[in-house]
């Protein structure tokens, strides 16, 4: 018995991803990519953040009951989203994807997931900002659960081992996280999330002392006015896509704690050197990653559902 469930699941589970595919919208909803597209491009005219707004949301998605737009839903006067964590209070660009799917929904009813809308609005993003265009499998169906206390995702003062074991629980190697981490290439991220780096650092009254001191005079002019600020995490090309984030975390200026960690534990220096020294590599490490993560738990077939409003379960 033991063998054949093994035998099951080991048929099932590549199955299951085979419904996944490219042009899954062929038929159905034929300008389903560029409709997306045009309403990225037009956010991005105006917000070149959106970038770094969407790999954010696409992450905090599929870490959380996998790819299925549950970070979408609102709360309920019966139950709390995923929205309402604090990891995802300060998320956004749900707008965008409100935006990308009304327009959808006039021209291909109740076809386009919004799990779809994420995946396919982030890598339009990330070519818009210079980094690599690939193709993304499509299929996805939508969550019908949005619940606050699922939400546990990985914090940016854990260790690089810790972080990892996030990672590897999704299916996902070292390789893929240190990968997935060079998104903040374009990223940003609020004092709270760094500031005790900058002062007081493990209660020694000083700067951490892996963070190069001219950032942490910088970070400090940032983040003095008490406003919780953001910082950008990428000081060199902020709005590029490239590989110069893991130059500068080879240099000591890793704003937080887990990007500098990653130049300097032995776990994932190594992979952050290749990239600092190939910037091509890097551009298809990150392709191939990000197609890796939009394939984590997602609901095919006949599982969830398509909603009309992405904000609302049907």
């Amino acid at each position: 018995m033991k063998i054949i469930f093994v035998l099951y699941f080991t048929i099932l589970l590549p199955l299951a991803l085979a419904q996944l595919k490219l042009g899954f919208y062929k038929t159905s909803c034929p300008r389903a990519e560029s409709i997306v597209k045009a309403a990225v491009q037009k956010r991005f005219n105006t917000d070149k953040s959106i970038t770094a707004a969407l790999l954010r949301m696409h992450f905090h998605d599929c870490f959380v009951r996998g790819c299925d737009a549950s970070i979408l839903i609102d709360s309920t006067n019966q139950s709390r989203s995923e929205k309402e964590s604090g990891p995802n209070l300060t998320v956004r660009g749900y707008e965008l994807i409100d935006e990308a799917k009304k327009a959808l929904e006039k021209v291909c009813p109740s076809k386009v997931s919004c799990a779809d809308i994420i995946t396919l609005a982030t890598r339009d993003s990330v070519v818009l900002a210079g980094g690599p265009s690939y193709d993304v499998p499509t299929g996805r169906r939508d969550g019908r659960v949005s619940n606050i206390n699922e939400v546990n995702l990985p914090g940016p003062s854990l260790s690089v081992s810790q972080a990892f074991q996030s990672f590897k629980d999704k299916g996902l190697t070292m390789d893929d996280m240190v990968t997935l981490l060079g998104g903040h290439t374009v990223g940003v991220a609020h004092c709270f999330f760094f500031s005790g780096r900058l002062t007081n650092f493990q209660g020694t009254g000083k700067p951490d002392p892996s963070m190069d001191a001219g950032l942490v005079t910088t970070l400090k002019g940032i983040c003095g006015n008490g406003s919780n600020p953001t910082a950008f995490l990428d000081q060199g090309t902020s709005f590029s896509f490239d590989n110069e984030f893991y130059r500068q975390i080879r240099g000591k200026k890793g704003v937080m704690k887990i990007d500098q960690e990653l130049a300097d534990d032995r776990l994932s220096s190594g992979i952050v050197s290749r990239f600092a020294s190939n910037a091509n590599l890097f551009r298809t490490r990150f392709a191939q990653a990000m197609v890796k993560m939009g394939n984590i738990q997602v609901l095919v077939g006949n599982a969830g559902e398509i909603r009309k409003n992405c904000r609302v379960i049907n």
